[in-house]
């Protein structure tokens, strides 16, 4: 299976979300599942994995098998010179045995050009990074994800549940 994860922050707390699909092109979700924190670390420039990390750790403990793949709302690097991200940072806590492909909305300074996927009719790309998987791979894999527009319909569900809805 692939998880799809995102986490939301509101008065110090957060909710992490999740949608489970069994392959890249499918439409909806498998299974859905939500983790409330009620405790998160202060939002830290530059070390941002150290709010999201025991979030997305909470929502992991929830499930009985470790997915194939992670999908996280981020860059999995930042740089080609191997800046980790929060998608690395998953990876290693995973001990590197679970993949996962950072699918970021907004270029870092130093993203590599190559990391970028066009979807949907927009000009603007998505940012796809991976860690534990070859990243033409995992950019192949993000832009052949359901849905008509910039925003994979799986990725936006994760972000909708965390939020609430």
């Amino acid at each position: 299976m692939i998880l799809a994860a995102d986490v939301h922050y509101f008065d110090g707390r957060a909710r992490a979300a999740a949608v489970l699909f069994a392959d890249w092109s499918d439409a909806c979700a498998a299974a859905t599942l939500t983790a409330d924190i009620d405790a998160v670390a202060d939002y830290e420039p530059g070390a941002f994995h150290r709010r999201e990390l025991p979030c997305l750790a909470a929502l992991l403990a929830k499930l009985d098998a470790p997915p194939d793949c992670i999908v996280v709302d981020g860059h999995a690097w930042l740089d080609g010179a191997g800046r980790p991200g929060l998608g690395a940072h998953l990876w290693e806590s995973l001990q590197r045995r679970v993949a996962v492909v950072g699918v970021a909305k907004t270029r870092f300074v130093d993203t590599p050009a190559e990391a970028e996927v066009a979807r949907g009719a927009g000009t603007r790309p998505l940012y796809v990074t991976a860690a534990g998987l070859d990243p033409a791979l995992a950019r192949a894999a993000v832009a052949r994800m359901a849905g008509a527009h910039r925003l994979p319909d799986l990725l936006k569900q994760a972000d909708r549940l965390a939020r609430g809805g």
